[in-house]
């Protein structure tokens, strides 16, 4: 017979085939990638485009830090705040006549989730002059020293 290994002796076929079960893994393979769900969670954030130099003098306007500590507390300008105040912070912020520059600082341990309700709180208030500072802090963070 020739489907009974490399030997017509009559004899059974000693080794495994392997063949049908590596094509069941194969598909089970294709079928779990399919189904795994794209991660769309995002928040997203307009930032300012830059502005080609003037002749007029750059007046430095007044600059508010926002940091989000390791213990999730948030700061502004060092003083500890709750996020409805953030609110207030921010709607007094757009009053002015020049509006401030916001910074926001989160720390390497930083909740994820809480930085990014922060995220949503700035971007719902429609601050126009908004950046990330210390990210160069973390250039290192997380590789093998």
């Amino acid at each position: 017979m020739a489907m009974s290994g490399g030997k017509d002796d009559g004899s059974p076929m000693m080794e495994m085939n392997t063949t049908p079960l590596i094509d069941v893994m194969l598909v089970l393979l294709i079928m779990f990638i399919i189904t795994i769900p794209v991660a769309t969670h995002s928040v997203s954030v307009n930032l300012p485009q830059a502005t080609p130099p003037t002749n007029n003098p750059i007046v430095n306007p007044v600059k508010n830090k926002l940091v989000l500590t390791a213990a999730n507390t948030i700061l502004w300008n060092g003083s500890p705040i709750t996020q409805g105040n953030l609110v207030s912070l921010l709607q007094a912020t757009k009053a002015l006549p020049v509006e401030p520059e916001l910074q926001f600082q989160p720390e390497a341990y930083a909740n994820y989730e809480v930085a990014n309700e922060i995220l949503k709180i700035i971007t719902d208030s429609k601050v126009t002059k908004f950046g990330f500072v210390g990210n160069e802090n973390y250039a290192t963070f997380g590789k093998a020293q």
